[in-house]
């Protein structure tokens, strides 16, 4: 099952990519988007009835083939099944195949298209080879498997963001993501070479096990002496800050909405951007023994997130609202990560995968409905429009502000009431106040309002006001056909429930994540003295005791006993050490900080609500008020130009002086002296020795003689 799920992708890519001709275009495409259901149902049967209890070491490894034998690097092609790789599986599948399905109604007749012109077929097996790239960088057992999907995926993003290959900006853009995504790539490598030169393997199972020896290990690199596992925990992130596009390497993501509007939701919210938080916690053991290394994913995650979303206030394309939003989002992931809260990564990375591909899809729609116009400011009064997709989009923007009930005025037995977002965003703030980092906490609690802000300053200025641009536009908008409709009612119900159901599994009690993650966790005393083992029996062999309702009583009257972490590095989906006790202290957090995200997200839609409903004058005024500030927001810090300033145009500048002054005065200068010069020189005198008369063969042919004879002579004289 899990070899099928795997290659089904691929085979539906070759299919529609190759086969098309033969089983024609709407065919190839259906069989494509089949193939890709087929996968997300049978990933949705492994993540639910797999058990990590019933593996040793809470996974199990599906050999395909033997793939590398070199010297001591041994290694096969195969899927690594944990916990990590389902909710992976789940995530990448299940938004594909929703993808796939509405790119039915996004693609047909596209403008950007001749008439007559055969494009779907391909578009459908880039996405299909998207994918397939993404669950082998997921599922793999070892690093150059991971790496070997990692730029699979980046040679899909190329060939998906120019896809639109007339528009000058699209193959620009295209560039962009495949340029940038190599620098992180090149740190990428550097980490795997590490390891292996550190570990003598690459496989995952080495490396976990080996975590606690490169802590002790130091290796020169640069001239400098570094912790073993503080220099690869830093040299996987920077391959994660590319593909996640963290702050510095972050310039591609906004342009890849040059692509198709599809293509934007596939990159954003189940693929590529989500393989760097994915990477980062996939390598927790070697993260968990970094400290200095984490400090700096944290730093910078929270620093992308305030970032991100301040450039989202200005910004009136909706798609690049979004895409803001993503990178902003991204941050509070890797906050997450830093810190050691793994698991409320991975939640966020799981409720934003449904409520992001819903707004990127419902970005889509209006779009559609709009003739394709996406700048903001040429909408409004779309409400009744398009009321399907006007709702769709209300429940993403609810998810994503991080609407609940606040904990402290009601609950669902445990868990809080709210969309998806509510559950674990909040789950990460409260875990950046519980690890002490001041910078993490504030700086994810004021995006928290600036995502509200931006987040209904895109609803109001869309569905609510007056209609603005075009008028002839506007009448003629209308629904979207119920083959993009779909998708978006399927990743609601993700984005409303998402966050509830799986909240106890990914932010409950250590007992209760632990047996999620197949993490092995001991019953401790307030003392930190193991009680129990991973099954959760005392040191005698007797079950824990439950009470009435059927809850552990360690989790009821302070001072009783608790749970702790007590596995060894690759024991389970994660590794979170014995001391890291985040997760019990999350919950225990001050109510102002559990509370501090909601205020957030309330001020926030207030604001949006004066500026865009009741005054809409506001805005404008504001913006001409405080110019260099809002153009600085707007041009987003200037970060295209500064990189142009610094590498481009010098790079440009130095391939300027190798082409002219290498290649033209040099190489071809050279050459054409050689040929033009010194050869016709010599041709010249050449000609003149051949006369035609004898005596002038008979001078030379003495000369000649005279010469042979002198220096036989001179050279026998020496020996």
């Amino acid at each position: 099952m899990e070899t099928i799920l795997l290659f089904a992708p691929l085979v539906g890519a070759l299919l529609c990519g190759f086969g098309w001709k033969i089983i024609g275009e709407t065919a190839a495409m259906w069989v494509a988007t089949g193939l890709l259901f087929l996968s997300a149902i049978l990933s949705w049967i492994v993540f639910l009835t797999f058990d990590p209890s019933l593996h040793e070491g809470g996974h199990y490894t599906v050999s395909i083939l033997r793939w590398i034998e070199s010297g001591t690097l041994s290694t096969d092609w195969a899927i690594r099944m944990d916990r990590l790789t389902a909710i992976m599986l789940i995530v990448i599948t299940t938004v594909s195949s929703l993808v796939h399905l509405y790119s039915f109604g996004y693609m047909d007749h596209d403008p950007q298209w001749r008439e007559g012109e055969t494009y779907k077929p391909r578009f459908f097996a880039y996405l299909s080879f998207f994918t397939f790239a993404m669950l082998m960088l997921v599922t793999a057992d070892n690093l150059v498997q991971m790496f070997f999907g990692w730029e699979g995926v980046g040679v899909a993003s190329y060939l998906l963001i120019g896809f639109y290959y007339r528009k000058p900006t699209a193959n620009a853009a295209a560039i962009k993501a495949f340029v940038v995504n190599r620098v992180g790539d090149f740190g990428f490598a550097l980490g795997i070479f590490a390891l292996f030169f550190l570990v003598d393997s690459i496989n995952l199972s080495d490396i976990f096990a080996a975590a606690p020896t490169l802590a002790e290990t130091q290796v020169t690199f640069l001239w400098t002496s570094w912790n073993a596992a503080e220099l690869v925990a830093f040299l996987l992130f920077i391959g994660a800050m590319g593909k996640s596009a963290q702050l510095i390497l972050h310039t591609w993501l906004p342009d890849a909405m040059e692509g198709p509007t599809p293509v934007s939701a596939l990159i954003h919210a189940a693929t590529m951007v989500t393989a760097g938080v994915f990477l980062v916690c996939r390598m927790s053991p070697i993260m968990e023994f970094a400290p200095n290394a984490t400090m700096f994913i944290t730093i910078l995650g929270a620093s992308t997130a305030f970032f991100a979303a301040t450039v989202g206030l200005v910004q009136t394309d909706i798609k690049r609202v979004i895409a803001y939003s993503t990178c902003s989002q991204l941050g509070y992931m890797f906050v997450a990560a830093g810190v050691g809260m793994y698991s409320a990564a991975m939640f966020h990375l799981l409720t934003h995968a449904f409520f992001k591909a819903m707004l990127f899809l419902g970005a889509g729609s209006v779009i559609h409905a709009m003739h394709h116009e996406q700048d903001m400011m040429n909408y409004g009064a779309l409400r009744k429009k398009i009321p399907y997709t006007f709702w769709a989009m209300m429940i993403g923007t609810l998810a994503i502000t991080g609407v609940g009930v606040p904990v402290w005025i009601a609950t669902l037995g445990e868990i809080p009431i709210g969309f998806a977002g509510f559950h674990s965003k909040d789950a990460i703030v409260e875990s950046a106040y519980a690890a002490g980092t001041g910078y993490g906490f504030w700086l994810l609690v004021i995006a928290a309002l600036f995502t509200s802000f931006y987040s209904w300053r895109l609803m109001f200025l869309t569905f609510y006001g007056e209609a603005r641009g075009d008028k002839h536009t506007h009448e003629h908008a209308h629904e979207s056909p119920m083959v993009m409709l779909i998708p978006l009612g399927v990743l609601a119900i993700g984005a409303i429930f998402s966050g509830m159901v799986f909240y106890k599994s990914f932010f409950g009690h250590v007992d209760t994540v632990g047996k999620f993650y197949g993490i092995p966790y001991a019953e401790a005393s307030e003392h930190g003295e193991a009680k129990a083992d991973s099954h959760g029996e005392d040191s005698h062999g007797e079950a824990k005791a439950e009470d009435s309702h059927g809850e552990d009583k360690a989790h009821g009257k302070e001072g009783e006993h608790h749970y702790a972490f007590a596995g060894q590095p690759g024991e389970g989906a994660l590794y979170i050490a014995p001391d890291n006790t985040l997760l019990d202290d999350a919950h225990k957090v001050p109510y102002w900080v559990k509370t501090s995200p909601f205020a957030a997200m309330l001020l926030g839609f207030i604001v949006a609500y004066w500026f865009y409903i009741v005054n809409p004058a506001i805005p404008g005024k504001l913006a001409e008020n405080q110019r260099p500030l809002y153009l600085f927001l707007k041009n987003k810090w200037y970060f295209d130009e500064l990189y142009d300033a610094i590498f481009v145009k010098p790079a440009l500048g130095v391939g300027r002086l190798f082409w002219r002054r290498g290649d033209g005065n040099v190489i071809d200068g050279t050459i054409n002296g050689v040929a033009l010069g010194i050869i016709p020189f010599f041709t010249r005198l050449a000609g003149r020795a051949q006369s035609g008369y004898i005596f002038t063969y008979a001078f030379w042919m003495v000369v000649g003689i005279a010469c042979l004879i002198t220096w036989m002579t001179i050279g026998g004289g020496v020996e």
